[in-house]
């Protein structure tokens, strides 16, 4: 079967407020994940993976660091003209308008997919860590014969009521979509498990552009998941394509089949990178047949001077100078002193680190300087004094100001 002409809308515009202070200067798909990537990174690399090189990123909110680090880590070239990663910022093309919801930010680039004139239209967030080949996605949307196909996670029957919720018939059809419902319905066949929305949309293009015509000439929250696929599927061919039957190349037995993570809180956030420790993570970042790119550093390898490290990720540039280190992602260009101790703790890149200090259950963003003999995540009434502490006592300091903004 040849392969369609592809194009693909990643939605990068959102403010992530649950993750403030990481995002007060910065849009949520710009956080840095995992010591080396951003969150961005994760969908990007799942497109180049899957073959799909035509790319927009829409952007809106705090979007400067985001474009610094797409110029930076996502350059494609020039000579193919098909093969671009492109920001879309809101342009105002039909009135002084920033983008009103997800639908509208894709409804407002009209005309780059009109001119670039693809078959199909990728729709993705830029918000959650997972793989994902999206060629699966796309021949299970063809042999269907489809319109639209909405990517679907299975999720415990007793938590889906915090997801919008996919009804199907056996078929894999949607005959229902439901927004946070208190008695969630169930997948065909597997009463233990509903189906959630991921909010990855695949589109034949005259349908999308139809659809998102006519929702903009009204009232409404110009959003796929709550206007846009409600009413497209009790007329048109509207199915879910099942992620946890996605096949990953070089994914790991020990591996959760069908990992996919929001990470748009703190305590998600930080569970997401003790997801990526341990002998047999949930989520190995260690997969060379499916790789999460980013920029390249152009920076030495990290530097062990005596002290301990255990079941961590240590950034390129590093310095430990006789320090612990245990169940910690630490990011570029970080120094930590001789006698600091850091546990179960996420360090942003060039933060260093006095000796003595004591870190512990603590995400800490870049550029930050922690004194000598500091103490934090060890006293909950102390630190919620001087920085912000969520319910389960993670501790989360946000950026050092500087002459960076990224």
């Amino acid at each position: 079967m040849k392969r369609p002409r592809m194009l693909g809308m990643v939605l990068a515009g959102g403010r992530g407020e649950r993750l403030f202070p990481l995002t007060r200067d910065r849009s949520k798909p710009s956080v840095s994940f995992g010591g080396k990537y951003r969150i961005i990174d994760f969908v990007l690399s799942n497109f180049i993976n899957s073959g799909i090189y035509s790319i927009y990123v829409v952007v809106q909110y705090k979007s400067q660091s985001l474009i610094e680090h797409l110029r930076a880590a996502w350059r494609l070239g020039g000579r193919i003209k098909h093969q671009f990663i492109t920001i879309a910022p809101p342009q105002m093309r039909r009135g002084e308008v920033w983008y009103r919801g997800t639908a509208d930010a894709v409804y407002q680039n009209l005309h780059v997919i009109r001119n670039f004139d693809p078959e199909l239209v990728v729709v993705f967030g830029a918000d959650h860590i997972y793989r994902m080949d999206i060629a699966q996605m796309m021949d299970y949307h063809r042999e269907r014969e489809a319109d639209v196909t909405v990517a679907a996670i299975p999720v415990p029957i007793e938590s889906a009521h915090r997801f919008g919720v996919i009804k199907v018939n056996k078929e894999g059809r949607i005959i229902g979509f439901l927004e946070k419902p208190k008695a969630p319905p169930p997948m065909p066949g597997n009463p233990k498990f509903a189906y959630a929305s991921m909010g990855n949309y695949l589109f034949n293009r005259d349908i999308l552009m139809e659809a998102l015509s006519h929702d903009a000439k009204r009232h409404s929250e110009h959003d796929f998941g709550r206007t846009i696929i409600p009413e497209l599927f009790p007329e048109g061919r509207v199915f879910a394509y099942d992620f946890s039957q996605n096949e990953i190349p070089g994914l790991k037995k020990y591996e959760e089949r069908g990992y996919w993570r929001d990470v748009g809180s703190i305590q998600a956030y930080y569970d997401a990178h003790m997801d990526l420790l341990g002998e047999h993570p949930r989520f190995d970042l260690n997969n060379l047949e499916w790789p999460i790119l980013s920029d390249a550093v152009n920076a030495p390898a990290a530097r062990l001077m005596g002290g301990e490290v255990v079941d961590s990720f240590i950034g390129e540039g590093s310095i430990i100078r006789g320090a612990k280190v245990k169940r910690s992602i630490i990011g570029r260009g970080v120094v930590l002193e001789a006698g600091a101790e850091v546990e179960e703790s996420i360090l942003f890149d060039f933060c260093e680190v006095g000796s003595g200090c004591r870190i512990k259950r603590s995400i800490i963003d870049r550029f930050n300087l922690i004194k000598p003999g500091e103490e934090i995540g060890y006293d909950p009434e102390r630190d919620k004094q001087r920085f912000t502490v969520n319910n389960k006592g993670v501790v989360t300091i946000p950026r050092a100001p500087t002459r960076f903004f990224y």
